[in-house]
């Protein structure tokens, strides 16, 4: 029995569809994970996977400088900016209004987005959001907050480039659509509060009355009402994790008891030309185990038609029972209208915009207006902002 893969080439929550027979080697060891990492990004980088002209970007606001800059913009964060495309279409395009600016890139991983802040190597940081470690040691050296600009939202279908999160079951679950109260249900626990940033909040508490561990507290009758439900997740030390707890558990970090965590391993290929990473344990991975648990539910990020088995479906999202629900399509989350999207952010180092730097402040007005947007369009990966989110940004930075 051959192997099956979904191959993979970012540590990111993604799938790995494995034979439990035939199993390739496993690694998961962090370095062969960065080796396996590394290997693939350069050709997934320079992919595109959307059509250049797939939005009319016309009613975002267009950029109009408001001085002339020159100087050195020193860029940390994220590898994904410069292992795509869309760094070097930023680069080419703002030195076009200001050709006296140049770029100096430490782009190794989101970590340093705003650790370099902290400690003045660089102008820019950028990355997924700020978790409560990376704030606390900011706060801790500055006395305050940096700046927070959205500069892109997640991906649809890439995984790497902060793609949106999507919960799946199994084909012959009769569930069609969950709310995110039900979700934190699912997935998480009582608790006693939950965290913004460095920010405790009690009022986030609730009780185990809000428990959900069975299908038929989600109105499923028959055969699926007394089934137990189980969650499956990934390792609580990986960044998507702790996104999820943000965004469904109101950040408590309080998970169901029955919770399935996978980490990530490198394996090779049957064909002995490269290798694949994933989510798993020796044998078989995620989405193996939940094709064969008909009671399994799973968060997922970037779960579109090509990235999930066929014996699974992604089911529809909404905020509160009243509805809307919106499926997972790359319309609705570029519309920012299904509830887990993500999002891309630049960092900057002040609260007072009339002290940032004026290269600084030029470049991100320009990232978020029209043409920056075009470059994020064009490298086909990020999802271009809306004109309102575009403006709402655009006003920070005025």
């Amino acid at each position: 029995m051959k192997s099956i893969h979904y191959f993979l080439i970012v540590a990111v929550a993604a799938w790995t569809c494995t034979a439990a027979q035939a199993q390739p080697d496993r690694d998961s060891t962090g370095l062969a994970m960065q080796a396996a990492r590394a290997e693939g990004l350069p050709i997934k980088g320079k992919k595109t996977y959307y059509p250049a002209d797939k939005w009319d970007l016309s009613d975002l606001p267009a950029y109009v400088p408001k001085q002339q800059v020159s100087g050195t913009i020193r860029m940390w964060g994220s590898n994904y900016i410069v292992d795509g495309m869309v760094g070097g279409f930023w680069e080419e395009a703002f030195r076009k209004f200001h050709p006296g600016v140049k770029f100096e890139y430490n782009m190794l991983t989101t970590r340093a987005h705003v650790p370099s802040l902290v400690f003045d190597v660089a102008d820019l940081g950028i990355g997924r959001k700020v978790n409560t470690q990376e704030l606390q040691l900011y706060q801790r050296y500055k006395n305050r907050d940096p700046l927070e600009i959205t500069i892109a939202t997640g991906s649809y279908n890439v995984t790497g480039w902060q793609p949106a999160f999507g919960i799946v079951v199994h084909r012959d679950n009769p569930l069609t659509r969950i709310t995110m109260e039900q979700l934190d249900g699912v997935f998480g626990a009582e608790r006693l509060g939950g965290w913004i940033g460095t920010d405790w909040h009690p009022e986030f508490a609730r009780g185990p009355e809000k428990n959900i561990r069975t299908w038929g507290q989600l109105g499923l009758t028959g055969e699926w009402a007394d089934k137990e439900i189980t969650p499956y997740g990934l390792n609580m030390r990986y960044s998507q994790a702790t996104t999820i707890s943000d965004r469904i558990l109101g950040g408590s970090d309080k998970w169901n008891e029955r919770l399935r965590i996978y980490a990530n391993y490198v394996s090779s290929s049957d064909d002995g030309k490269g290798t694949s990473m994933g989510f798993g344990r020796l044998k078989r991975g995620l989405n193996e185990d939940l094709i064969e648990d008909r009671y399994g539910i799973a968060y997922v990020a970037a779960p579109a038609p090509e990235n999930i088995p066929p014996q699974l479906k992604v089911i529809e999202l909404a905020w509160t029972s009243a509805g809307p629900y919106y499926a997972y399509t790359i319309e609705n989350l570029r519309e920012r209208l299904y509830p887990l999207f993500d999002e891309i952010y630049a960092y900057a180092d002040t609260q007072d915009i009339a002290v940032l730097d004026p290269k600084v402040r030029e470049y991100l007005r320009f990232i978020v207006s029209r043409e920056g947007q075009e470059c994020i369009q064009r490298d086909g990966k990020y999802l271009p902002l809306t004109a309102e989110v575009s403006r709402a940004q655009l006003k920070k930075l005025e």
